[in-house]
């Protein structure tokens, strides 16, 4: 018996997304025409669905992505605990061989188990992990919702998965994704099941 459905996706193409420059939570961009025509096939393929509520961070890129449900009417509302990892002093900084050797060694310090690293000014896993569980207990907390929308960010995603999924957030690359991809997880009042993952069929039927 099926409690609640959550639908995840990631927010549309930012330029930034297309340059391949890392955004976080300090970047608050908008998306480009790649992005906005992602967020209308989204659209497009899921207005039939009832949502009862949609959920987004505080930064715009998201509400971008889900605006014609929320012109629909249905109700919304941002919560900071969706919003991005802060990359600290790397946010809209272009990629270069140091900041790529920077990233890379990050990575290979969260997969080990150092889930309490950051970059400076920046947050780590454990951090957006406890930001995470608020805002999960927030959502969860009303019964009333049996659909909802949930637009966020790429790791946070990532992070907010091995939340649902019971696993360690050092598995968090397990969960791949792109620009407005979704993922479907249904609770049932004791565990979370991704029904579909990664699914980005929405966007390849244009």
């Amino acid at each position: 018996m099926i409690e609640k459905t959550l639908y995840i996706v990631r927010h549309g193409q930012t330029d930034l997304n297309k340059k391949g420059i890392v955004q976080g939570r300090g970047m608050d961009t908008d998306l480009n025409n790649e992005g906005r025509a992602q967020a209308e096939m989204f659209y497009s393929a899921y207005s039939d669905v009832p949502f009862d509520k949609i959920y987004v961070s505080t930064l715009k890129r998201t509400q971008q992505s889900v605006q014609h449900f929320i012109d629909d009417g249905i109700p919304y509302e941002r919560l900071e605990g969706l919003d991005e990892l802060a990359w600290g002093i790397h946010e809209g900084q272009t990629s270069t061989p140091e900041t790529k050797s920077a990233f890379f060694k990050m990575m290979r310090e969260w997969t080990s188990g150092n889930l309490d690293a950051a970059f400076e000014k920046g947050e780590s896993p454990n951090q957006v992990k406890a930001r995470q569980q608020q805002a999960l207990a927030y959502i969860m907390s009303k019964p009333e919702e049996d659909n909802v929308l949930i637009c966020m960010h790429g790791r946070a995603l990532r992070l907010l998965l091995c939340l649902l999924t019971n696993r360690p957030l050092t598995e968090m690359d397990k969960f791949p994704h792109q620009n407005l991809v979704l993922y479907k997880v249904a609770f049932d009042g004791e565990k979370y099941e991704i029904l579909e993952a990664n699914n980005a069929i929405h966007l390849q039927l244009h």
